[in-house]
């Protein structure tokens, strides 16, 4: 998201030869989909605003010469994509004329849910802004008017929409959008598609933290940050997660900080989207990574960077999306036809998977990101050994404080249920997280292993074979979108358990132990975990939890229906 003016400048849309840096992370030939029935779908989003007021180098002129760019490079790769515009952007002639121009086969024009002053003063409210558009969450997001206020928003940009373009809109994105404002524009103006920030924690100000984390989901209707968990709970728009985080670094990106950095295929960020080597290690990962039902990212940039901000890393990312597409490994489409796909293929939100193998040159971590309408979990492999490193509840139950009031602060805060958190709950040299153990000569250790082999053959269950180094055994593991499944198997009989641990001090939602649930409460919502095999226990002060398998089995009810009594 970070939509701070950054203070580089890179010059020229240069052309960079993309073929001999691909071949040093894997060459084409060896580049293949792992299951091709798996749709792997890029959506190239670039958002308009007229004015940047943080920084006055950042001219109008300057930002339409930006899009005025990326449509240029778009057009030379043949690579359509999404152009959503803010009010004062739409309003404007050369935009206009810009985008009216463009072919409606490939490229589509949408709204990016930013309020500026012009829209609001036209739908004949008072602007609190501190310029004529204003990033603070209670003035310059719909979060900060009440309902009946963002109806009148709503009204007045698709009418100047229509009036302009001959159309109503099909996609509207944003940061973040509230679920009233998201009900009404598929009620009244029947959008497909939206689409929302990254997980990301403090980052300018605005948190979203335990979502589903990656590909779409449809959301609650009282929240437009939690996935619902049934057809008639839930509002039929599909929300795309924005910006193609890193799905190894970026969770733990400015540990130990108030707040995230990003390292996301943005391009202007020199160790990520600006970075040939990173990009060609995104996309072989993308392209290859079991994700049960289709992976999704999102290329593109906000003009308030700047073209020469963005340049290299454009010259990097689109030759390379467009010879993958060319090879058939990937699908370029606007975000409107990926919803319209999404909807036609899924009635509630279904289990995904992003899954990393293979890391970058200099380091040596895997990842496994599961969502599902009922729970994300993530799973890192650090160093030989393994934890769950995230594990985040849904129920479409849980409100959002946005839905119906108005924000009053300049910021705003979306949560899902926790379980693990190894962001919040950690502390530098206390790394919190749900850790896979043993007994081991008496001793209890951290379990040791190899490389997993991480497959998805059976709808909707993703299998993990771990093969153990510390013991003589293969550690499985099926997870599908209600329960996680664990076992040993071992020629010997082992002990092996999960501890889950946190930094001291730290808040956590745990009421009770018992010994087949463990009882939470997260900002006044109440929710449990439970095991079908498997036994709760707290062995000692170091220890948050432990979760001791029956009969060598583990299996975790993760279903939001699931209530402590």
């Amino acid at each position: 998201m970070n939509k701070k003016i950054i203070g580089f400048v890179l010059t020229g849309f240069t052309s960079i030869c993309m073929l001999s840096s691909f071949n040093k992370t894997g060459s084409h030939q060896g580049f293949p989909p792992k299951n091709p029935s798996h749709p792997k779908i890029v959506n190239i989003v670039n958002f308009i605003r007229l004015l940047e007021p943080r920084d006055s180098a950042v001219t109008e002129q300057v930002l339409y010469e930006t899009v005025a760019k990326q449509v240029e490079m778009m057009q030379q790769y043949k690579l359509g994509g999404t152009f959503l515009l803010q009010y004062d952007a739409l309003m404007d002639a050369r935009y206009q004329n810009l985008l009216k121009a463009l072919p409606r086969n490939s490229f589509e024009v949408g709204a990016w849910w930013e309020i500026p002053q012009p829209l609001v003063e036209k739908a004949g409210l008072k602007w609190r802004g501190r310029y004529p558009w204003d990033w603070f969450a209670d003035v310059g997001f719909s979060t900060g008017y009440t309902p009946v206020e963002r109806e009148k928003l709503c009204d007045v940009y698709m009418a100047d929409f229509k009036k302009i373009f001959g159309y109503y809109p099909k996609s509207v994105g944003s940061w973040f959008i509230d679920a009233h404002t998201l009900n009404y524009l598929y009620t009244k103006y029947h959008i497909v598609a939206s689409c929302n920030c990254k997980d990301q924690y403090g980052t300018d100000g605005y948190t979203l933290w335990g979502g589903y984390w990656n590909q779409a989901y449809y959301p609650s209707k009282i929240n437009s940050y939690m996935p619902a968990q049934n057809e008639k709970n839930q509002t039929p728009v599909p929300i795309f997660r924005m910006l193609g985080s890193d799905p190894i670094r970026q969770y733990d990106n400015g540990f130990g900080s108030a707040r995230q950095g990003v390292v996301t295929l943005e391009p202007v960020y020199p160790s990520a989207g600006g970075d040939s080597a990173w990009v060609n290690w995104y996309f072989k990962e993308f392209v290859e990574g079991a994700d049960m039902e289709y992976n999704y990212t999102q290329a593109g940039q906000e003009n308030s960077f700047t073209r020469d901000a963005m340049a290299k890393g454009f010259a990097i990312q689109l030759p390379l999306i467009a010879r993958l597409r060319d090879e058939k490994k990937l699908q370029v489409e606007t975000l409107a036809a990926s919803g319209q796909w999404f909807k036609d293929h899924y009635k509630i939100t279904p289990a995904t998977s992003v899954t990393v193998t293979n890391d970058l040159e200099e380091g040596n971590h895997k990842t496994v990101w599961f969502n599902s309408r009922f729970y994300r979990l993530n799973l890192l492999w650090e160093n030989g050994t393994l934890r769950f490193r995230d594990i985040h509840l849904f129920d479409e139950n849980f409100p959002s404080f946005y839905t119906l009031n108005k924000a009053t602060s300049n910021e705003c805060s979306f949560f899902t249920l926790p379980f693990v958190d190894g962001y919040i709950w950690s502390k530098p040299g206390n790394i919190a997280g749900l850790r896979f153990k043993a007994v081991i000569d008496g001793k209890e250790t951290l379990l040791t292993g190899g490389d997993p082999i991480i497959t998805d053959s059976v709808r909707g269950k993703l299998h993990i074979a771990w093969p153990l180094q510390s013991v003589d055994g293969t550690l499985q593991m099926d997870i599908d979108e209600r329960s996680i499944k664990i076992n040993l198997r071992a020629k010997d009989n082992v002990k092996w358990f999960l501890d889950l641990n946190a930094a001291d001090s730290v808040k956590l939602p745990f009421q009770k132990i018992n010994l087949h649930r463990l009882d939470c409460r997260f900002e006044h919502m109440n929710y449990s975990i439970t095991t079908k095999k498997g036994i709760f226990s707290k062995p000692n002060d170091s220890v948050v939890a432990r979760i001791s398998p029956e009969k060598n089995w583990l299996e975790l009810n993760m279903a939001a229906d699931n209530k402590t009594k």
